[in-house]
């Protein structure tokens, strides 16, 4: 019910005007095939070691084969959302959750980093098939208050991977192998296929036709762009460094990419802006984003989403870097965080009948940034202290209600048929928030730490030699064991060793803090969008909305379990 007494129109509700329930089985089936998504993403770090030795592959082929499963998925999955409308959303997600599962067996197999490229490349046109119909699937077994805790759990579960690959991945890649991880995977894909049939089937859309120029346009601005943001810090954020492939007049090709996927995505959206007004089908139903309300939620996503990595970025580069620990020890660290954020984005659903999506957002961003200002400043050489925790806390409790809130704000706003759509624009969201946020931490930290380090060794007594040694060991950050096998090469006694290495390791300290609290000041900037938002509880339509809502036509026969 809204305020004014009217009930929506996509909740069915039984003779005590209540919505009725539904079974949990088909959430659970949902839930696997993201999970089983989500740790395929979280397991390739934790394995690197393992991964990189097994393959005698460098350290950075994880990181390219990252990249090419999001720039598969980010690419491919709004023409993903059409092709479900066409062959119906849960035929499409048990195909593409049995190619993914192919693909973890294709990994598992792998001899090096090309085979395992093409099994990340393989899962990310996958996934970007299957993400839309989750979404589909969910708003046709549910609604209501179940389809909003339905949604929230779905939003968290890359946090709840995350966890799951920290502990399992980490212990079978250290204990036995990095492939048994994979193959875990292929026997969860199996398990989600058998279930699977336990979901409604969604009626197909013969009429739907996929837009190929909306393709070519959409598919090539999100490549430059996460291209662009992945390589800023290598190839040069300005200055073309001696990394970068090419150079125009002495600038970076970073950025320029970044430039040219922006103007080639205004270019989608004008192209298909165009095919509505000449009354043909866009790849992405321009309605998702008509109204300032579903603009606000998707920039406040985007910002969400970046914060996000650039916290998960910054406390492992901390822990095994600064400290020098193991990447265990990054997992235990980063455990209370992830927790928190897949706790609150469940939880935070019992908040809507009480406040606005405007006023939990604002709160959300805010309690971000107290959380991170309070790790920056308590931060040290013992990272599991009391007020770190604390505030990995808070902060990922804002995480995890900004996350669950802005995908129900979405879903929510749009006419149920457009579910595919939503999520569709969510997955293209994610993944470049998530190059984004990584970009951002990278570029920020690095750069502090050239600003700290240069300004301690100018005040040091460092000879000349040790002190370039330490400048030309720092294109980013080292550990102290690292630098001290660079000075052996130099004439440095071992108490000028040890003195760099000191300074090295509080220019760190001092740059990781210093990045905790940018974060934190972006995170405050973000109120101004999520000032934006809805004031009404994402279990109401505004006026606007009923309005469309009622006018919007049926969609064409999608029988039973339909939108």
């Amino acid at each position: 019910m809204n305020c004014s007494g009217v009930m929506r129109p996509d909740v069915e509700a039984d003779a005590d005007n209540r919505p009725a329930r539904a079974p949990w089985l088909p959430l659970v089936v949902i839930v696997l095939g993201q999970l089983q998504m989500g740790v395929n993403v979280s397991a390739l770090p934790v394995s690197l070691g393992p991964l990189s030795e097994d393959l005698g592959a460098p350290t950075t082929a994880a990181a390219t084969a990252l990249l090419l499963y999001s720039l598969f998925v980010a690419a491919f999955v709004m023409p993903g959302a059409q092709i479900g409308k066409r062959v119906g959303e849960r035929r499409l997600m048990q195909v593409s959750l049995a190619v993914h599962g192919a693909a973890m067996a294709l990994m598992a197999v792998s001899g090096d980093a090309a085979m395992m490229n093409l099994a990340q490349s393989i899962a990310g046109v996958a996934a970007a098939a299957a993400v839309p119909t989750l979404v589909v699937l969910i708003a046709a077994h549910y609604r209501g208050r179940q389809q909003e805790t339905a949604l929230g759990v779905l939003a968290v579960m890359p946090a709840v991977a995350s966890i799951i690959a920290f502990a399992l991945a980490g212990w079978l890649a250290t204990a036995f192998s990095w492939r048994w991880s994979y193959w875990l995977m292929v026997a969860l894909a199996v398990v989600v296929q058998i279930l699977s049939f336990r979901l409604k089937p969604i009626a197909r859309q013969p009429g739907v036709r996929i837009d190929g120029v909306g393709v070519a346009l959409s598919a090539a601005a999100v490549a430059l762009v996460l291209v662009g943001f992945n390589n800023l810090q290598t190839w040069g954020l300005l200055a073309a460094e001696p990394a970068a492939p090419a150079a125009v007049l002495g600038v970076s090709p970073a950025p320029i990419l970044i430039l040219l996927g922006i103007v080639l995505g205004q270019g989608f959206f004008a192209w298909s802006n165009r095919r509505v007004r000449a009354g043909e089908q866009p790849l992405l139903a321009m309605e998702v984003l008509d109204s300032r309300e579903e603009q606000s939620a998707v920039i406040a996503f985007l910002v969400a989403g970046s914060l996000g990595l650039a916290v998960g970025f910054l406390i492992p580069l901390y822990v095994q870097i600064v400290q020098g620990r193991t990447p265990l020890a990054s997992a235990v660290a980063i455990l209370p965080y992830s927790a928190a954020i897949a706790a609150a984005g469940v939880l935070s659903v019992r908040l809507y009948d009480r406040f606005a999506p405007r006023g939990l957002g604002i709160a959300s961003f805010v309690a971000i940034a107290i959380g991170l200002a309070v790790v920056a400043f308590t931060v040290g050489r013992a990272w599991s202290t009391v007020p770190v925790v604390l505030g990995l806390l808070l902060v990922g409790v804002g995480e995890g209600t900004l996350l669950t809130l802005l995908f129900n704000v979405l879903v929510s706003a749009s006419p149920k048929r457009l579910a595919g759509d939503v999520a569709a624009l969510r997955g293209v969201a994610n993944n470049v928030s998530n190059a984004l946020g990584a970009a951002f931490a990278s570029v920020v930290a690095v750069a502090l730490l050239s600003v700290f380090l240069g300004a301690a060794l100018g005040r040091s007594d460092l000879p000349a030699p040790v002190r370039a040694q330490v400048v030309s060991e720092q294109v980013g950050f080292v550990t102290s064991d690292e630098l001290r096998r660079g000075l052996a090469a130099t004439q440095a006694t071992p108490d000028q060793t040890e003195a760099a290495v000191a300074l090295n390791r509080e220019a760190g300290v001092r740059a990781l803090q210093g990045s905790f609290l940018i974060v934190a000041f972006v995170s405050l900037l973000s109120i101004f969008p999520a000032a934006k938002l809805p004031k009404y509880t994402p279990g109401e339509l505004s006026a606007e909305e009923m309005v469309r809502e009622s006018l919007s036509p049926p969609s064409p026969a999608r029988g039973e379990g339909s939108m």
